[in-house]
């Protein structure tokens, strides 16, 4: 089992519940894609199980160990080395090397010595290149931050990722920045990481299209509950709809990656919705 959330709830300190009720477990080496309207509570979901969030309810384990409020600081340390994040505005300091962005990864592995004297000098140059040259950015390695797009600092923060090799991916949003088709291509790279290694992976996206096209499993997310989880095959459109439906309960447009490539450039948009069962 790589994690399991037996009916977890999360309500913050100034008493707004984010989560209700969760119970969602999945096996090593599965790909599941977490969907939902703005607000729903999938970035809550994403860092409870990468315990940046510790549940206020309910029980949770990850990676085979017990996370919670009583959980020793030295122990969620650990857990985290194993877990890698790809946020959505990757939290790397503007004035740094990409080099130095991308080792990051190994931080929770690397003896303290180790970690300082990479940040005078690189300790594994090549490894960071070979990294950065699976999102197509090799040629930023020694480039600052703060002259890249938000979109290439998104794929850098990709590459820290995949340098880590961790046990547990979690991804928040990681292709919003970018074009269809690198978006297309990022996803796809993340999956095929996860198969490889047998690592678990678990993004959010905001695609409809994009999580059907490429995940077997995906889970609905409203209002801080779970509203599905089935395999992509099974997801139909009656549920989608209900899943982006208006509080009202009028109809919602579905999220989806062409709508973005027709916001780019208006002559590409279609006046016909695009049919979901189309996209798997």
């Amino acid at each position: 089992m790589s994690f399991m959330l037996d009916d977890v709830g999360l309500t913050h300190s100034n008493g707004f519940t984010a989560l209700s009720h969760i119970s969602l477990s999945a096996i090593q080496g599965e790909s599941i894609a977490l969907i939902g309207p703005s607000g729903a509570g999938k970035t809550s979901l994403l860092s409870t199980i990468g315990t940046a969030y510790l549940p206020t309810a309910g029980r949770m384990q990850v990676l085979g160990r017990t996370a919670s409020a009583q959980s020793a600081a030295r122990e969620l340390k650990a857990l985290r080395s194993r877990i890698g994040t790809v946020h959505q505005a990757a939290p790397i300091p503007l004035r740094q090397r990409v080099v130095t962005a991308v080792l990051a990864g190994k931080l929770g592995h690397w003896p303290l010595w180790k970690a300082l004297a990479s940040l005078a000098y690189p300790q594994d140059i090549a490894g960071a290149r070979e990294a950065l040259a699976r999102v197509q950015l090799e040629d930023k390695l020694f480039a600052r931050c703060d002259q890249l797009s938000g979109g290439q600092l998104q794929r850098v923060g990709i590459a820290r990722v995949l340098y880590q090799q961790a046990e547990l991916i979690l991804a928040d949003e990681p292709v919003s920045a970018l074009d269809p088709a690198l978006s297309q291509a990022t996803v796809q790279l993340l999956v095929r990481e996860a198969a490889a290694r047998k690592a678990t992976l678990v993004a959010s996206l905001h695609a409809v299209d994009l999580a059907l096209a490429n995940f077997d499993r995906i889970v609905g997310v409203r209002d801080g509950r779970l509203a599905f989880d089935l395999p992509a095959a099974q997801v139909s459109d009656a549920q989608l709809q209900a899943l982006y439906a208006h509080a009202d309960g009028r109809a919602a447009d579905l999220p989806m990656l062409h709508n973005r490539l027709a916001q780019r450039d208006p002559a590409s948009a279609t006046p016909t919705p695009i049919q979901v069962n189309a996209c798997r």
